[in-house]
């Protein structure tokens, strides 16, 4: 697993990225209000925890994440704006 934490629009978010099997790669970047996930994590879990929280799929490396858009989101991650459909970075600059 590798942590990344990197500058975006002078916001600092940590990004998570690593192969979890062969081929198989789990992806997760963290802002101060919530985070954006792959698909291996669980947004059931992440509505019941009350996060902000918002899944993207089809990535295997943060800059693959960066140029998608996001396809789920929490209830929480919806009143911010997050919803399916904005791009990741739009979704970053409303968690950070």
């Amino acid at each position: 697993m590798t942590v990344k934490e990197f500058l975006l629009n002078g916001k600092k978010y940590c990004g998570f990225e690593g192969e979890i099997c062969s081929g198989n790669n789990l992806i997760f970047i963290k802002g101060n209000k919530g985070f954006i996930m792959c698909g291996y994590l669980n947004l059931e879990t992440a509505e019941k925890m009350n996060n902000v929280a918002a899944v993207v799929v089809g990535v295997k490396t943060i800059d693959d994440m960066l140029n998608k858009t996001v396809v789920n989101s929490t209830t929480n991650a919806q009143k911010l704006g997050i919803v399916p459909g904005i791009s990741v970075l739009k979704a970053l600059d409303k968690i950070c």
